[in-house]
């Protein structure tokens, strides 16, 4: 959008979090509320993006990094106050200004293009996001003329009990004429109780100077939630936790419960994938097309590919290939790269080790910084030994090569190409290419033994 401006207000404390986590940065869905914000307002292409930093200005300037330039409010004195700080970058500018609190993650990018277009159309000096809520209890009201104009904007506390009875509220989210904006901050007094100055007086002082001032009603009342406590993240969490499921569902991705669902934000999930309940799509996760995931797996950071299955099992920073078998209760700890046709089952714990394709760790095992060629069987209860007490080394097994039940391969060590290593055996020195490895004590049986513990 030409000559468009965005001011994010994120200088508040949040004091109603309790919470050690600067409020902005509480994430919804996996990515912090402020993020959400301003992603959507960039994928408006709007030109600049000015975040008014505060509490935590560091922190929130470092999670957001360049989508956004930054302006510091150091004394919290009130929205209009906070705004008048992104002066110095945009205040000179013609064109139109959106003004978005850093606390409403769910407002769509539909929405503020839709409030931008409205307050363009009507060459609006302000214009104010309404929405009608249920229960407007501490909104302010916006109150229409005959006609549909706004007359005005009344605080609760300032409202008529007829006026109080009015649904139609003020988000908190506005576009100004942005000369216009930053000549007004100038005239805001803060002759009120908490002595601050207030973005909504802004809209006051144009309707006394008979500037025309606007306002578009948003259908969807959910999206203008301020979050200011954790009942409010939780409400906002399961909104958005539908809305990233339905998105999915309709780009072909079947969710049995989407309420026993969890979808990260930035995660990607391909068609005719299938999540059973319980799931958990964490962080920047990729999923190809035909998977199988859960019940009751969890996936984080990590690409999984197509017709994979992964059974009531972990993922965790890691690269599963397609037509691959996860778990049941299997734990792929990071950096693990698992390639096409694999087989991990129950109870097998693999860290940052590699398995080529077609390679099996069927049950019981742990497999650590390791690196397993294709075709590969790993018996039941085989460890690779990866740590001395100070350092870790690998272990290299290459292809086709069997690995028998209760094996231990203390690396650094290697099993050359279709050797074997029988079951129960202890390995300690390389096996060479096609060979047979037991490290095992010989078997001797004492006839009669036991009748001499007299047992019986």
């Amino acid at each position: 959008m030409t000559n468009t401006y965005a001011v994010v207000l994120a200088a508040g404390q949040g004091t109603r979090m309790k919470s050690d986590l600067y409020k902005v940065l509480h994430p919804v869905c996996g990515k912090p509320m402020v993020e959400h914000v301003i992603d959507h307002i960039r994928g408006l292409g709007i030109g600049r993006i000015v975040t008014i930093v505060g509490h935590g200005a560091e922190t929130v300037e470092e999670t957001l990094g360049e989508k956004s330039e930054y302006a510091l409010q150091q004394e919290q004195l009130g929205t209009a106050h906070a705004v008048q700080q992104a002066e110095r970058l945009i205040g000179d500018l013609d064109g139109t200004t959106i003004v978005v609190c850093g606390d409403t993650p769910l407002i769509r990018s539909e929405t503020m293009e839709e409030l931008i277009a409205h307050h363009k159309a009507t060459g609006a000096k302000a214009t104010i996001l309404t929405a009608n809520a249920d229960d407007p209890t501490g909104y302010g009201r916006i109150i229409r003329g005959e006609s549909g104009q706004v007359l005005r904007n009344v605080e609760q506390k300032d409202a008529t009990p007829e006026e109080q009875k009015v649904t139609e509220i003020n988000t908190g989210t506005y576009c100004f004429d942005n000369r216009t904006l930053f000549e007004t901050l100038k005239k805001v007094k803060n002759n009120n109780t908490q002595g601050e100055y207030y973005l909504p007086d802004v809209v006051g002082i144009l309707q006394s100077e008979n500037a025309l001032v606007s306002a578009y009603v948003t259908g969807d009342f959910s999206e203008t939630l301020g979050i200011n406590d954790r009942v409010v993240l939780a409400e906002a969490e399961r909104v958005m936790r539908r809305r990233i499921a339905e998105k999915h569902m309709r780009n072909g991705v079947t969710i049995i419960n989407p309420e026993s669902t969890y979808i990260s934000a930035a995660a990607e999930i391909g068609r005719d994938t299938v999540l059973q309940p319980g799931t958990m799509i964490e962080g920047h996760t990729v999923i190809g097309n035909k998977c199988v995931i859960g019940p009751n797996s969890q996936i984080v950071n990590s690409v999984i590919g197509d017709n994979t299955n992964v059974h009531s099992s972990v993922v965790l920073s890691s690269r599963i290939g397609s037509t691959t078998a996860i778990g049941p209760f299997a734990h792929i700890r990071p950096d693990s790269d698992l390639g096409d046709s694999v087989k991990i089952g129950n109870f097998v714990e693999v860290k940052k080790a590699t398995l080529g394709e077609g390679s099996k760790v069927s049950h019981l095992s742990y497999i650590g910084d390791a690196k397993i060629g294709s075709h590969v069987n790993v018996g039941c209860g085989t460890i690779t030994v990866n740590y001395d007490g100070k350092n870790k080394h690998l272990t290299t097994i290459e292809d086709n090569a069997f690995i028998g039940c209760n094996s231990n391969l203390v690396a650094p060590v290697t099993v050359g190409k279709g050797a074997y290593v029988a079951a129960g055996s202890t390995i300690t020195k390389s096996v060479p290419e096609s060979s047979l490895a037991i490290a095992r004590a010989r078997q001797e049986n004492k006839e009669g033994y036991a009748n001499k513990l007299n047992l019986s």
